[in-house]
């Protein structure tokens, strides 16, 4: 009893503690102390792909792929997601290898043992911009575009507590996307008395700094959508964070299906358990 007691003590006693650094880290931020970032927690966004029955939006899917063909492949590669499965986005094969074949890939060697460059096919990966990784840094101040490919469920903030408790409960996955949009739409002017270095933006999502070496990357009316949508820097960044989600986890409507199938499995199945032991010990003497 005393040991359960004492953990009890230990426990509490942590989570106070944890709390009471948050806070003092926010109150050490504002008076000028150490800074811990992101400065401002991303903003949380309402998706159609969230909870546990969330589902693409594949009009939005589509929109964010144009944003990112014609304003992130220009720095960022995606070299883990391969054309043909934008069937998932509702693309007909045709338009798939029309798409593809947009883009050249390095293939090779020839009979003569050198390296050529083709129209991409389905089967191919998006190519990156830069031929290799040191071309990458060399033409961004030394440090490489992350590709983009997983960045959806990399870039996800830890939510601290108590928030984590309830994520438990309704299934919070969306930290990347939240943090995309954020990151993007986040892009402000330094406040007074905050100096950032030069080539450097301020931008108080960012998750490793107060500044990044990434510019604003798109603004209102940079992208034409077809289906009407409104051309804003807000849409844009929703739709390219909802695609990027995808780009990292094609098959969530399936996983929560099974996922479903299998709760709804265990509740039937601990209910027959239940009257089997009812069945059973009803006739016996207690």
């Amino acid at each position: 009893m005393k040991k359960l007691v004492s953990s009890v003590l230990s426990l509490t006693l942590a989570i106070g503690l944890g709390v009471g650094a948050a806070f003092a880290a926010e109150e050490g931020h504002e008076e000028g102390g150490t800074p811990h970032y992101p400065i401002h927690k991303p903003k949380n966004l309402e998706w159609s792909f969230a909870g546990p029955f969330g589902k693409y939006d594949k009009g939005q899917l589509q929109r964010g792929l144009k944003v990112y063909k014609e304003v992130c492949s220009a720095c960022h590669s995606m070299s883990l997601v391969s054309f043909r499965t934008l069937e998932d986005l509702g693309y007909s094969d045709d338009q798939i290898k029309a798409f593809a074949a947009e883009y050249e890939v390095q293939d090779g060697p020839n009979g003569d043992g050198e390296m050529f460059t083709r129209k991409a096919v389905p089967s191919d990966h998006f190519p990156s911009p830069y031929p290799n990784h040191e071309a990458a840094a060399a033409s961004n101040n030394g440090a490489a575009p992350p590709d983009m490919s997983l960045l959806a469920k990399a870039r996800g903030i830890t939510r601290g507590f108590p928030l984590f408790v309830f994520d438990i409960f309704t299934q919070y996955q969306e930290g990347g996307p939240d943090y995309i949009y954020s990151l993007l739409t986040g892009y402000v002017d330094p406040p007074e008395g905050v100096e950032v270095a030069e080539g450097t933006h301020y931008n108080p999502y960012f998750a490793n700094a107060a500044a990044l070496a990434m510019a604003p990357p798109i603004s209102d009316d940079q992208v034409t959508y077809d289906d009407g949508s409104p051309q804003t820097l807000d849409q844009y960044s929703k739709d390219v964070s909802a695609f990027l989600m995808w780009a990292a986890e094609p098959h969530l409507e399936e996983r929560k299906r099974t996922g479903f199938m299998v709760m709804v499995f265990l509740a039937i199945f601990t209910a027959l358990i239940y009257l089997t032991k009812k069945s059973i010990y009803a006739r016996k003497e207690h």
